[in-house]
């Protein structure tokens, strides 16, 4: 049964509290309607039993011709009387029908000699016939009703339901809203880990937990600050000593080979070190502020900055429109992505197009041999590479593609890749 219930808690809260007070509407309306008809019932068999006894009686003691003058002015809304023998009919089986023939019997049986009978067709129907001291045939039609119902009485517990529904609703949302925003706080704390700061207020428990999230986002940062001004004091300590060796290795009288392979190694550690220290601040985001970019402007530069250097890109499509976002952070996502293609399939081929409202989709295609589709997310993460060796020409340090990633994340993109059909990958960049 739990596929019935709404997903999120304010649902599952709103249904509970609606339902439980729905039904005690209900069967507070029940055990008043009850108590009403009970009421009603001992009332009208009260006043009944004197007027009916006290009409009988002038009846009986008017003449016979006066008699029929009289009877519009004894009517009543649940009896009247009628000068005849009346029409025949069963006995009474209805409990009500029951309680009027006791009531009358009690009133005015002791004088005369009572004779019910129960006529079919709704409402129940009952006559009680009888004969005056001149022996004149008098007859009591009965129609027993309770009491008439205000025209209000439906609309105003139909007002009182969604009144009901409105005040849950109200609560529900109020009691529920500091998750909402812990959730979306949570979301807001993207790789750039600017905290978004939750107001530490509110009942005792929220503000507990707004305390402790704040806290967390503060450590958090604080780690990875420190992660990234360790990683970058290693850089900086490691760049001096490649840097002698390479000159010390140039300055050896050693076999001109073998000193490529060490100059070629050194620059390799270089590199990688570089690498790793981008990818840390790269899980920041930068610090770089967002701004209005013409991107067709900007893919077109970038574009031919790669065929000045003799590289096969080609660019294809228009947005049309200026895009918000991090230049500088968006160039090295598409730099890696289009370093990628031309490393693996020889060529790289971007395409942009509009992606909805305010959006752009970049793609960066290549016609190489691809990654297996089970690995296609596994490639993002870091010093991941498809190619198992630690050749760095032909497997790279596997730190490109994570770069992209958080890069993409800290301009609040989606990078994902897929493999082409016949043959090559699609890079595509949703900002």
């Amino acid at each position: 049964m739990s596929f019935l219930l709404p997903r999120t808690l304010y649902g599952r809260l709103a249904l509970i509290l609606v339902t439980g007070l729905v039904l005690a509407h209900m069967l507070t309306f029940y055990v008043i309607s009850r108590e009403r008809r009970t009421a009603t019932e001992s009332l009208m068999l009260g006043y009944m039993e004197q007027d009916v006894a006290s009409s009988v009686a002038l009846l009986d003691r008017l003449p016979a011709a006066e008699r029929p003058a009289w009877l519009p002015k004894l009517q009543r809304r649940t009896y009247g009387f009628m000068i005849g023998p009346g029409e025949k009919g069963g006995m009474p089986e209805a409990r009500i029908s029951t309680l009027l023939m006791n009531s009358l019997e009690e009133a005015i049986g002791k004088r005369y000699e009572l004779e019910a009978a129960a006529l079919p067709g709704p409402p129940e129907h009952m006559q009680v016939h009888l004969r005056l001291s001149d022996g004149s045939p008098l007859t009591i039609d009965l129609l027993p009703r309770g009491l008439p119902m205000a025209p209000w009485l439906l609309p105003l517990l139909f007002a009182q339901l969604l009144l009901i529904g409105a005040i849950c609703w109200l609560c529900v949302r109020q009691a529920t809203r500091p998750l909402a925003q812990l959730a979306r706080a949570a979301d807001g704390l993207g790789p750039d880990l600017r905290p978004s700061r939750m107001e530490e207020g509110g009942p005792e428990e929220v503000a507990r937990a707004a305390t402790a999230f704040n806290a967390m986002q503060d450590r958090i940062s604080k780690y990875m600050t420190e992660r990234m001004q360790i990683l970058a004091s290693v850089s900086h300590d490691l760049q001096t000593p490649i840097t002698r060796m390479r000159l010390r290795t140039e300055l050896m009288d050693a076999d001109p080979a073998q000193r490529d392979i060490i100059l070629r190694d050194l620059q390799q550690m270089e590199e990688m070190v570089r690498e790793g220290v981008t990818y840390a601040r790269a899980a920041h985001g930068g610090s770089e502020q967002p701004r209005s970019l013409d991107l067709d402007a900007f893919l077109d530069s970038l574009v031919l900055d790669y065929q000045d250097l003799g590289k096969p890109v080609t660019l294809q499509g228009a947005l049309g429109a200026p895009l918000t976002t991090r230049p500088l952070a968006l160039r090295r996502v598409l730099g890696n992505l289009i370093d990628n293609a031309i490393k693996y399939g020889g060529n790289a081929e971007v395409v942009v197009a509009p992606a909805g409202s305010g959006s752009a989709e970049i793609r960066v295609l290549d016609r190489g041999p691809g990654i297996p589709h089970e690995l296609l997310e596994t490639v993002f993460q870091p010093f991941y590479r498809v190619e198992g060796s630690r050749n760095r020409e032909t497997g790279g340090t596997g730190l490109g593609l994570a770069i992209a990633r958080q890069l993409a994340q800290a301009l609040g993109a989606t990078l994902t890749l897929q493999n082409r059909e016949g043959g090559g990958l699609e890079a595509t960049l949703t900002l």
